[in-house]
């Protein structure tokens, strides 16, 4: 059975950091494609960052350089680095694992899916 679990978020001042993590038991983390989403109540679920492959990278374009997401695949674990962070990235973040190899932030493209962490930015 996969598991994803997220690490507790936080709430931050903006311009404010912090760091979100992805623990995965029943899903090895190797080159298949993993992706932090994130959604606001009543909107879209949209993707944030993905990683693929051994060190590739794709971000939204709402990230502009503040976000980094790495993998440590001996611990399983998926990270986001999140710095310069802004009141509209308040939001909850979910981490999501797929089968394929290939970089995407596409919700359907993902079969496996944490509970979700809340994120929360004050001015």
């Amino acid at each position: 059975q996969v598991q994803l679990v997220e690490s507790v978020g936080g709430s931050v001042q903006d311009g404010g950091s912090l760091r979100l993590s992805c623990k995965t038991s029943g899903y090895q983390i190797n080159s298949r494609a993993m992706t932090w989403f994130r959604q606001a109540p009543g909107k879209p679920r949209e993707g944030v960052a993905s990683t693929a492959m051994i060190r590739a990278t794709a971000y939204a374009d709402f990230v502009q350089g503040r976000f980094t997401i790495s993998k440590d695949r001996a611990k399983n674990t998926l990270y986001l680095q999140m710095s310069n962070l802004k009141v509209a990235d308040t939001d909850m973040y979910y981490c999501a694992a797929g089968l394929e190899y290939e970089l995407s932030l596409r919700e359907n493209e993902y079969v496996y899916w944490g509970k979700g962490t809340q994120v929360t930015v004050s001015s």
